[in-house]
């Protein structure tokens, strides 16, 4: 139990960036006078703009990490094509296939869905006015991605920030005791429960966490409640690094008695 407990303290000081992050954020609205629209597509854009970013790793690291081993091994590569090259040609061209189907897959999915979202929040938070000085033009369509890019891609860092997890190799896991003790069963559910989620379903959990902000912007908006200390609040559970209080809670739950 000490020992989970110093790996979550560990956790928590890696936390700081969320912090950094946090502020940044808050900063910028606080700054560039953002109104309950702004801070919406803010959220809208970081998650399609992030979001399609980590499906876009998750899919492409294999193949660089696989062109990094080959180019560190080039002689065992140049035999095995020398040795059969058909095969060779065969098992690239089905892993290209493949990776280029999920790429069209997901950008179909993950980008049409938010396209889909932003005609929603285009009735209710519509884009209009001027941002920086410049007036907006025709927000309809294809031409939101444009505005809201325009606009809102200072919030971009930050968001990239507090979900720099999902860019990061996991690290190195030892040999699994499979045997059937109690420490042993117990260990393991700790290492399945610490596991972080799939990147392929993170995204989506993101956008799942967008739409309640949203909502409660839209709440907060129409019952008069949009101020400064409000939009704090949201965000502070926007950033706030949850990841740690699930990894202490699997800890505590699967540690024997």
């Amino acid at each position: 139990m000490a020992i989970q407990e110093q790996q979550t303290d560990r956790g928590w000081h890696s936390a700081w960036p969320d912090a950094v992050a946090f502020v940044t954020v808050l900063a910028l609205a606080w700054w560039l006078r953002a109104s309950v629209t702004d801070l919406v597509w803010s959220l809208w854009l970081s998650s399609l703009v992030v979001g399609y970013a980590i499906i876009l790793w998750t899919i492409l690291r294999p193949a660089l990490l696989f062109a990094l081993m080959a180019w560190r091994d080039r002689a065992t590569v140049e035999q095995a094509l020398a040795a059969d090259p058909r095969n060779a040609l065969l098992v690239g061209g089905v892993g290209l296939a493949l990776g280029l189907f999920l790429v069209a897959f997901f950008t179909v999915h993950f980008v049409g869905f938010h396209y889909v979202h932003a005609q929603f929040l285009s009735g209710f938070f519509a884009m209009d006015g001027s941002w920086g000085g410049f007036r907006a033009p025709s927000t309809r369509g294809w031409a939101l991605f444009d505005e809201a890019l325009r606009r809102y891609w200072v919030f971009l860092p930050a968001s990239f920030l507090a979900e720099r997890a999902a860019f990061m190799a996991p690290p190195a896991q030892g040999p699994v005791d499979v045997s059937v003790t109690a420490s042993a069963i117990a260990a393991r559910k700790a290492a399945n429960a610490a596991k972080p989620v799939s990147a392929m379903v993170l995204p989506y959990q993101k956008v799942v966490r967008m739409h309640l902000l949203i909502f409660f912007f839209a709440f907060a908006h129409y019952a008069g409640l949009d101020n400064f200390a409000v939009y704090a609040v949201v965000y502070a559970v926007y950033f706030f690094p949850w990841r740690l209080v699930s990894r202490r809670s699997a800890a505590v739950q699967t540690t024997p008695a």
